[in-house]
C-alpha cells in the first residue's frame, strides 16, 4: 500500500500544528545529546564518581539511541507511527524524571540507557511523518521546519544547559522534559492520525547482531580517544566484536525480506549518496560542538554560561539558513543550496583555524555565524534529496537509514577530533618546548617583558607552554572539520533528480 501525502495527518488538523508538534518532539530528544555535557562537572559530586566514570552518563544514551534507531522501521510498521511516537514521548519523559531522581552513576547509566532507547525512534519517525503529510511541492518548507529541530537542538544545548546548571540545578536538566514530553504527547494523540498495527515478520537473529555491532561500534568510538584507542584491549576487544555483529548481519540480511533494516534500499543512489554526504556532515557538525567549549572553558576561562551564549548565534544562522532554504528550495534546486551551504560552512570552519589565544569573544560569533548559516543550508536540502526517487512505501526504512548515517557520523566526528586535538597538542608541545632555551631572542624579549630571567619562570613558561600547544591542537582540529565539509562538493554531481511528480505530490 502507497502512503499518500496525507496518510499521517489527522482529517482536521492543519498541518502548520502538526509540523510544530514534530519539531518540539524532536527538539526535546535531539536537546538531551548535548545538553548534559556542561552539567557533568557538578554531577560528579552529587554521584560521587570520577571525570572518567561520569562520561557514561553521555556514552549510555549515544549508544543505546544508536542500537535503536536502525529498529524504528519494522517498530513503525509493527506498531504503527502514531501508537510508537506516543509510546516513545512516554518512555523518554518517565527515564527523564527518573535521571533527575538518580542518587548513584549506577542508576543515572540506566535511566539514560533507557532515555536513549525510548528516545532514538523519534528522529526517523517524525522525519516520515513529515514527508508523508506534505505534498511534493511543499516538502522543502516541510523539512525546514523539522530540520530546525535536528540543528537546533544539540547546538543549545550547551547554552540551555549552562543557564540550567548555574542558576537552578543540574537535575533541572532532565526535569525540563516532563512538561515539555507532556505537551508533546498531547499534540500527537492529537494531531497524527492513528494507523492499525500490521503483522510483520522479524529477523531476531539478524536484529541481535544489528544491535551488536552498531553498540560496540558507537562505545568504540565515544571511548577510544580515552582509552588511548589500540593501545587499549577493551578498544580491540570492541572492534572485533563489532565487525562480527556488523558483517555477520550484511551477510544474513542482504536478501531477507523481514530484515529490520533493509540494506537493499541503498541500491537507490540518492539515498546512499545523502546518508553518506550526512554522515560526513554531522562529523563537522558535532566534531565542532565538542570542540569549541572546550576550548572556550579551558583556554579562554568562560563560565558555563557565557560559554553557551557564544555558541548559540551558530544556532540562530541556523535557523536562518533553513528559512531561506524553504523559500529557494523550489527555485533552485537541492544540490545547488547544498553546495552554497557547504561553501559557507567550510569558509567558516576555516577562518576558526585562524584562533589564538588574544582573541575577544566577538572572533568567536561571526566565524559561527557563516558556518552555522552553512550548515543550516546543508541539511535541509540533503533530507529533501533523500526521498526524491525513493519509493514511498519504504520512506520508514530510508529514514532509519539515513539517521543511522547521522548518529554514527557525528560520533566519529567527536571522536576523530578529540584524537587530532589529543595528538597535536602532545606535537605542538614538543615542537614548542625545542624553543624554550636561552639561545632564542624571542624567548629572551618575552622574558623581558615580565621583568623575569629564564630561571626564575619554569613553572610560568610551562603554564604558557601547554596553552599554546591546545591552542595549536583545537588549530589542527578546526582544519579537519574544514576538510570535512570542503571534500563533500563533487558528491551533489553524481545525485538523481526526479522526472515526475504527480498532482498529490507523490514520488516518482
Amino acid at each position: 500500500m502507497t502512503i499518500g501525502p496525507t496518510a499521517a495527518l489527522n482529517d482536521a488538523a492543519p498541518r502548520w500544528l502538526l509540523s510544530i508538534a514534530v519539531m518540539l518532539t524532536t527538539v526535546m530528544v535531539i536537546l538531551d545529546m548535548t545538553i548534559v555535557n556542561v552539567a557533568l562537572p557538578h554531577m560528579m559530586g552529587a554521584l560521587g564518581t570520577t571525570a572518567d566514570q561520569i562520561t557514561w552518563v553521555l556514552t549510555a544514551y549515544i549508544v543505546m539511541e544508536a542500537i535503536v534507531i536502525p529498529l524504528s522501521g519494522f517498530l513503525a510498521s509493527w506498531l504503527g507511527r502514531r501508537r510508537l511516537m506516543l509510546v516513545s514521548i512516554a518512555g523518554f519523559v518517565t527515564a527523564s524524571a527518573l535521571c533527575g531522581q538518580a542518587d548513584s552513576l549506577t542508576e543515572m547509566v540506566v535511566f539514560r540507557l533507557l532515555q536513549g532507547a525510548f528516545g532514538a525512534a523519534v528522529i526517523p519517525l517524525s522525519q516520515s511523518i513529515m514527508v508523508d503529510s506534505f505534498p511534493g511541492d511543499q516538502r522543502g518548507k516541510a523539512m525546514a521546519l523539522w530540520g530546525v529541530g535536528i540543528m537546533l537542538g544539540p547546538i543549545l544545548g550547551p547554552t540551555l544547559g549552562g543557564y540550567i546548571t548555574q542558576h537552578l540545578d543540574w537535575r533541572w536538566v532532565f526535569y525540563i522534559n516532563v512538561p515539555v514530553g507532556v505537551l508533546n504527547f498531547i499534540m500527537i494523540s492529537r494531531l497524527v492520525k492513528p494507523q492499525p498495527s500490521r503483522p510483520v515478520r522479524f529477523d531476531g537473529c539478524g536484529a541481535l547482531l544489528l544491535a551488536i555491532g552498531i553498540g560496540s561500534l558507537q562505545m568504540l568510538l565515544d571511548r577510544g580517544n580515552q582509552e588511548n584507542w589500540w593501545h587499549s584491549n577493551l578498544i580491540v576487544a570492541l572492534a572485533g566484536v563489532s565487525l562480527i555483529g556488523l558483517l555477520g548481519f550484511v551477510l544474513r540480511s542482504r536478501s531477507r525480506v523481514d530484515s529490520v533494516l533493509q540494506l537493499r534500499l541503498l541500491k537507490d543512489r540518492n539515498l546512499s549518496l545523502a546518508s553518506l554526504m550526512m554522515a560526513v556532515f554531522g562529523m563537522g557538525l558535532f566534531g565542532t560542538i565538542a570542540l569549541q567549549p572546550l576550548m572556550l572553558e579551558r583556554l579562554f576561562d568562560y563560565p558555563a554560561q557565557t560559554t553557551g551564549l557564544a555558541m548559540a548565534p551558530r544556532g540562530l544562522a541556523s535557523a536562518l539558513g533553513m528559512f531561506a532554504v524553504s523559500r529557494l528550495i523550489n527555485r533552485l534546486g537541492a544540490p545547488r543550496l547544498v553546495l552554497v551551504g557547504l561553501l559557507l560552512a567550510a569558509g567558516g570552519s576555516w577562518l576558526m583555524t585562524g584562533y589564538n589565544l588574544q582573541l575577544s569573544i566577538g572572533w568567536f560569533i561571526w566565524p559561527s555565524l557563516l558556518q552555522g548559516l552553512g550548515m543550516g543550508m546543508i541539511f535541509v536540502p540533503l533530507s529533501t534529496l533523500v526521498y526524491e526517487t525513493l519509493p514511498a512505501a519504504a520512506t520508514d526504512q530510508g529514514s532509519a537509514i539515513f539517521n543511522l548515517a547521522r548518529t554514527v557520523g557525528s560520533a566519529v566526528g567527536i571522536s576523530i577530533a578529540a584524537t587530532v586535538l589529543t595528538r597535536m597538542t602532545q606535537v605542538n608541545w614538543n615542537v614548542l618546548g625545542g624553543h624554550i632555551n636561552p639561545y632564542n631572542p624571542a624567548l629572551q624579549q618575552w622574558l623581558a617583558a615580565q621583568h623575569l630571567r629564564l630561571s626564575e619562570a619554569p613553572r610560568l613558561l610551562a603554564h604558557e607552554l601547554g596553552r599554546q600547544a591546545s591552542m595549536l591542537g583545537f588549530v589542527d582540529a578546526f582544519w579537519f572539520v574544514t576538510v570535512s565539509f570542503a571534500v563533500l562538493a563533487p558528491l551533489l554531481l553524481l545525485f538523481r533528480r526526479k522526472t515526475c511528480v504527480d498532482d498529490a505530490g507523490a514520488r516518482s
